[in-house]
């Protein structure tokens, strides 16, 4: 199977919209990793998400864990709690695990970059995982650990980050660029109330910023 791995979306609709355009139907799964609808507009992303019909595949994240237990004001406001009640934590598709952060945890961090991260958790030959916005494709002990980076809050640069992955083994590492400006000015103009992730979208965070938050 070829799978796109379409992770920490965060609710930006022009970012999923234009990866979409450009994968253009030549995949057979999309595997949507968590933190899908949180962020300015949920319902329009959920839209799109499911307009992929049985090809969408969803697991839950940190944000979609918060909905369902009634932590997250603005998402149920729009789509309800209740479009997450049956996503699973992780999901098995060619012999892949996906996962949102880490197997053991949807909150759990991970970094190349950071000293303190665990990886004890990562047993299997191919995981999939997102949380951190950082891409990357790694091997740590028997696993083989895979970030696609996140298409809607990125890092690095300002763009949408996401993977394919073919045949259980083969990834190939993509991002697609789209109106981050005009984006960020819409999200800005939203009355969603992180506002301030407007900057996230236009100029991207840099991964020493990360380490720094992490670490503090």
């Amino acid at each position: 199977m070829r799978v796109a791995a379409l992770y920490d979306v965060h609710g930006n609709a022009p970012a999923l919209r234009a990866v979409l355009e450009e994968i253009d139907g030549d995949v057979d799964a999309y595997l949507f990793g968590g933190d899908l609808l949180r962020g300015a507009w949920p319902q329009e992303t959920l839209e799109l998400a499911r307009s992929l019909g049985d090809r969408a595949r969803f697991i839950r994240g940190n944000w979609e864990r918060y909905l369902r237990e009634g932590r997250d004001e603005w998402t149920a406001q729009h789509v309800g709690a209740d479009v997450v009640r049956d996503w699973p934590s992780t999901l098995t598709i060619d012999g892949v695990l996906y996962c949102h952060a880490t197997p053991a945890h949807d909150e759990g961090m991970v970094l190349p970059q950071w000293d303190g991260s665990d990886w004890s958790a990562f047993t299997q030959p191919v995981v999939v995982c997102g949380h951190m916005h950082v891409q990357y494709d790694i091997t740590r002990g028997p696993s083989r650990i895979v970030n696609p980076g996140s298409v809607g809050l990125p890092t690095v640069r300002a763009t949408a980050w996401w993977a394919v992955v073919t045949g259980g083994r083969d990834v190939e590492l993509r991002t697609t660029d789209y109106d981050t400006d005009a984006t960020a000015r819409a999200m800005a103009d939203s009355k969603f109330p992180e506002p301030e992730l407007a900057d996230f979208v236009r100029t991207s965070v840099s991964v020493e910023r990360i380490l720094e938050l992490i670490s503090s």
